[in-house]
């Protein structure tokens, strides 16, 4: 009997080991280990990403910047040209002043009829955004304007089609000579077909503020090469409906406006010359 208990003893604690060892969890095997090519590449991935994410945000900021900047120097150069037509306007009260009442009782104003200004065949535009006079030539036969433009470059900003353009400007045209190989940049509000006997063109078409004596509207433009043409602006019938009439037989009724580097308004005469001698019934616009 005693010889039992020690074997009995021995295999009940055996038992338990053995019971005990299956009762332990089991363990999940270690994670796989990352080289170090593998690290480096991840790293690469992310450092890209931040990159990327960084760049854009920037560019946009930029190009938010620019516009910002493009706007307030439309507004400087827009309130300069208002201040200089406001002189302008006192100069002429003052000159008028000096004028006898019944002259002045008798003579009414040569720029308008019916509420709507009179303009000649040929005009000054002034384009405030660009900072820039031109010569144009009044047309009711087109339909709309049209503004000379070379080296047009479509591109895309926040999701909207816009125009990268210089002006198509001969030497002989009037400028105010800091814009002539300025790019302009401004969105594309439609595009039209043209027709003409060389075939079919389609034309980008923006607006741009311009003024012409005392208008101050926003035109659309066409933008195509005139570099041929004597004018490079033309003005049609959508931009004097309901505003002016054509006086044929007149010519640069109203004063050229001014702008920062460009030539005062008192010395037009001279550029406006060749055209009060040339026959219009020559020019083919």
């Amino acid at each position: 009997m005693r010889h039992c208990l020690p074997f009995a003893s021995t295999l009940i604690v055996a038992t338990l080991l053995l019971s005990g060892c299956t009762l332990l969890p089991d363990r999940e095997p270690p994670p796989p280990l990352v080289t170090s090519g593998e690290f480096q590449a991840r790293l690469d991935q992310l450092e890209g990403a931040v990159t990327s994410s960084c760049v854009t945000a920037q560019q946009g900021r930029l190009d938010q910047q620019l516009q910002q900047q493009q706007a307030l120097s439309a507004d400087v150069r827009e309130v300069g040209s208002l201040l200089r037509q406001l002189r302008g306007e006192v100069a002429r009260l003052d000159r008028d002043d000096d004028v006898p009442q019944v002259a002045s009782q008798c003579s009414d104003s040569p720029t308008r009829l019916d509420n709507k200004e009179i303009l000649g065949r040929t005009e000054w535009i002034g384009l405030p955004g660009v900072g820039t006079y031109l010569k144009a030539r009044i047309d009711s036969g087109a339909t709309t304007s049209s503004l000379s433009a070379t080296e047009i470059t479509r591109f895309e900003r926040d999701g909207e089609n816009w125009v990268r353009f210089k002006l198509g400007l001969n030497e002989a045209d009037s400028v105010v000579d800091s814009v002539r190989d300025e790019w302009i940049e401004a969105p594309v509000e439609r595009r039209v077909r043209i027709i003409q006997a060389s075939g079919e063109d389609s034309r980008p078409v923006i607006s741009l503020l311009m003024t012409l004596g005392p208008l101050r509207e926003t035109v659309q433009f066409t933008l195509n090469d005139r570099t041929h043409l004597d004018h490079p602006v033309l003005l049609g019938r959508r931009f004097l409906m309901d505003i002016a009439i054509i006086d044929v037989a007149e010519q640069y009724l109203h004063d050229r406006p001014e702008f920062p580097g460009g030539r005062p308004a008192e010395e037009a005469g001279t550029d406006e010359a060749a055209d009060r001698d040339e026959d219009e019934a020559e020019t083919e616009e």
